[in-house]
């Protein structure tokens, strides 16, 4: 599509974290990648903007002895397609999350986010598509960027979204360096093993991929979503990594006061990615409240 390069299951794909529980499925007019497993209670597992499916491959497992899980790659994201006239709002992306879940009759009980995924959850419950009983936000990205960069950076994105050539200079350029994702993950104030990077390396050299996480970027508007928090009843936990520099730890006390049932517990030692450099201690987070005793 648009003449991008899109990740090969055969080829990326063949030593893809917890590829076994693999499938694809058509969805309101995408080809959707989802992973499957587990049995219990449904938790649905929504990734952020740039990530995939493979950002859970340690903490679904974890889960997966308690709940049956469902984890799709979304639009434009990893083995998930997208089409010109996909819509990359918020809400479009919620929409299409929502023929998804109507697709394959999953109705979660519980939503953990991560980053913008946390976003898309609370708009799937605030839009009546789903009814879960508990939303996790890991290192929610709810709030939009403050002051001028908040001011900037949307119409930054934008442009770069609507110029084709530059998906494919930006894989280009990840495809020869090799620490590209290094230093990207390393802002974000997270430390990842040699295979957690060289996932992120394969994601960021395909043009596809970058096409994907640029249009999310250049039309998410939070503004709508912030006002209506207040609205939000769905008991919600916010895990928050104490050193994310992708996103303030400050701003999750924040959302917890516009929201109706909200906590925050913060993770030490861990940034942006938390779910990934200590799956154990955000499978214990989730599960202990989805499972009090």
């Amino acid at each position: 599509m648009f003449g991008l390069q899109r990740l090969s299951f055969a080829r990326e794909g063949r030593d893809w974290p917890l590829r076994e529980h693999s499938r694809f499925v058509e969805a309101g007019g995408l080809h959707w990648h989802v992973q499957r497993l587990g049995a219990g209670p449904r938790l649905l597992l929504l990734h952020g903007t740039g990530a995939s499916t493979h950002s859970w491959r340690d903490l679904a497992p974890l889960l997966a002895g308690r709940c049956e899980i469902l984890a799709p790659d979304l639009p434009g994201h990893g083995f998930t397609d997208m089409r010109p006239d996909t819509d990359f709002t918020l809400p479009g992306v919620a929409a299409a999350v929502a023929a998804l879940l109507r697709e394959t009759s999953f109705a979660p009980e519980i939503v953990v986010g991560h980053s913008a995924g946390a976003a898309i959850a609370a708009r799937l419950i605030l839009d009546g598509a789903i009814a879960p009983r508990l939303l996790v936000g890991i290192n929610a990205a709810m709030t939009p960027f403050p002051g001028l960069a908040g001011k900037l950076f949307p119409p930054l994105a934008k442009w770069l979204a609507a110029n084709p050539a530059l998906p494919r200079l930006f894989a280009w350029s990840a495809s020869i360096d090799r620490e590209a994702s290094a230093r990207l993950i390393a802002g974000m104030g997270s430390k990842l093993d040699r295979r957690g990077l060289n996932l992120y390396a394969r994601l960021l050299a395909t043009s596809g991929h970058c096409a994907g996480a640029l249009a999310m970027m250049a039309n998410w508007r939070l503004e709508p979503l912030l006002s209506d928090l207040p609205r939000l009843e769905t008991p919600t936990l916010l895990l928050v990594g104490a050193n994310d520099r992708a996103i303030p730890p400050a701003d999750a006390p924040r959302l917890a006061a516009l929201m109706r049932q909200a906590r925050v517990e913060t993770l030490r030692n861990v940034g942006h990615l938390a779910h990934e450099e200590n799956p154990q201690a955000v499978a214990r987070a989730v599960l202990s409240q989805a499972f009090p005793a």
